[in-house]
C-alpha cells in the first residue's frame, strides 16, 4: 500500500483558522483512504500542539514524515504555506498531486505494475 502525505497550511491567525486548516486536510485524507492509499495528515497528528515547540521543530518532524511518504497531495491553499512550499520543494522523486483523480490514476497504474512484479514471468506471458 502506498503512503500519501497531505501537504497544506496548518497555522494561521487564530485558532479557528487552523482549525479549518486541519479539517480540509483531514478530508483530503479521508479521500486519499478512499482511493486505496494511507494518508499520512500531519495536521491531524499534532492538532492541540500549536505553541509546544518551535516552528522549525514541526518543519524538520513534518519533513521526516514526507521523506517516508511515496507522494503528496496538496490541499487547497498550500502555496500560501511556508512548510507546505518546503515539503514540495524537498519532495524530490516523488509525485505530487493536485487532485485526488491524479493520484488515483497514479495508483492505478502503480498497483498493476506492482501485481505483475509479482507473478512470476512465466505465469505472465501465459496470460498474456
Amino acid at each position: 500500500m502506498k503512503v500519501v502525505f497531505v501537504c497544506g497550511p496548518f497555522t494561521a491567525h487564530n485558532a479557528w483558522d487552523i482549525e479549518c486548516n486541519i479539517r480540509r486536510a483531514e478530508e483530503v485524507a479521508y479521500h486519499v483512504a478512499m482511493v486505496g492509499a494511507s494518508p499520512l495528515c500531519p495536521h491531524a497528528n499534532t492538532r492541540f500542539f500549536e505553541g509546544t515547540m518551535t516552528p522549525e521543530f514541526w518543519y524538520s518532524a513534518t519533513m521526516e514524515l514526507m521523506k517516508r511518504c511515496d507522494a503528496l497531495i496538496t490541499v487547497e491553499g498550500w502555496e500560501r504555506s511556508k512548510g507546505a512550499r518546503r515539503e514540495i520543494d524537498e519532495a524530490g522523486h516523488r509525485p505530487v498531486f493536485n487532485t485526488i483523480g491524479a493520484l488515483d490514476s497514479w495508483l492505478r497504474v502503480h498497483e498493476r505494475v506492482e501485481i505483475q512484479k509479482e507473478i512470476p514471468l512465466s505465469k505472465r506471458q501465459e496470460k498474456e
